[in-house]
């Protein structure tokens, strides 16, 4: 199994400050809390939109979120990414000449628990991109990436208030990124690609947010076969992912999960019952009450 290509830094002090408060019997506690901070992207001299988010990777967010919103090519030559943290501020240079002024006034709000705005017509490219149908997702790979996952240094696992995304290949994490919602973390893992050149063809995406149409469209755009979510479906996910043959997995805890589409990828290599059920302290935002109880 190869080294992680990036994991969190949960201790990178520029992510969280503690804050007092008391807990349930009275006594001062002080507890670390996430930063919450804007981010203004311009692409060359237009901007774009501004995002909150935990500030760390400014670079790969910027170039993720322009790529899944269509607005740069994959083939685009990227002459400059500039961050100014004072400011706040993120610019992205591009040898191509760009103005978005139409796409820029059609915007669609995503379901994102922070608010994620889309630009343009979300359903750009989607029909036009053609899943690899080799792809391969062993059950005993879901269990080891999700114990792999759970355990590894994490801000949830400090301070809660977070969402995380990881790329992995077969049962091995490359790239684990978070943030406050879960459409930055994606977009920070496909700039990470981007400039690292890395393929998506035999690569799983795994989120602990819910499975929705938005995540479903920034993976198949992004050209990974498999997405795999702790958490659960929307109707319009499960549809989407059936369209563009997206193996689609959720629920995945312990020694369960569910596949609603795309389940001739997956290959029922490990016997469940020998899996062990998920630690309760692993538990995160976005499982119901009946699932808790069922995994208790």
């Amino acid at each position: 199994m190869r080294e992680p290509l990036l994991l969190p830094d949960p201790e990178d002090p520029r992510l969280t400050q503690l804050v007092e408060g008391v807990d349930q019997e009275g006594r001062r506690v002080e507890a670390p809390i996430v930063h919450e901070r804007p981010l203004t992207l311009f692409l060359n001299g237009q901007e774009i939109v501004t995002m909150m988010t935990i500030g760390d990777h400014p670079e790969y967010l910027a170039l993720g979120y322009l790529l899944n919103q269509n607005m740069l090519r994959p083939d685009d030559e990227v002459t400059a990414v500039e961050h100014d943290e004072e400011l706040e501020v993120v610019v992205v240079r591009t040898a191509r000449a760009t103005d978005y002024e139409a796409k820029l006034r059609k915007k669609v709000r995503t379901s994102g628990c922070a608010q994620g705005t889309a630009f343009g017509d979300l359903m750009e490219r989607f029909d036009q991109v053609r899943l690899p149908r080799d792809a391969v997702l062993r059950t005993s790979w879901l269990y080891a990436l999700s114990r792999r996952i759970n355990t590894a240094p994490s801000l949830y696992l400090k301070s809660g208030a977070i969402h995380g995304c990881c790329l992995c290949e077969e049962d091995g994490l490359l790239v684990y990124m978070e943030d406050v919602g879960r459409h930055n973390a994606v977009d920070k893992i496909a700039g990470y690609m981007y400039r690292h050149g890395i393929g998506p063809d035999n690569k799983i995406f795994y989120t602990t947010g819910r499975l929705t149409s938005e995540m479903v469209i920034k993976t198949v755009q992004m050209g990974i076969p498999i997405l795999v979510s702790r958490s659960g479906f929307t109707a319009w996910g499960v549809e989407l992912a059936r369209r563009a043959n997206l193996t689609l997995v959720g629920r995945a805890k312990g020694r369960r999960f569910l596949a609603l589409a795309g389940i001739e990828r997956i290959v029922f290599d490990a016997d469940p019952h020998y899996q062990p059920e998920e630690d309760r302290r692993h538990g995160r935002k976005g499982a119901s009450a009946d699932e808790e109880a069922e995994a208790a």
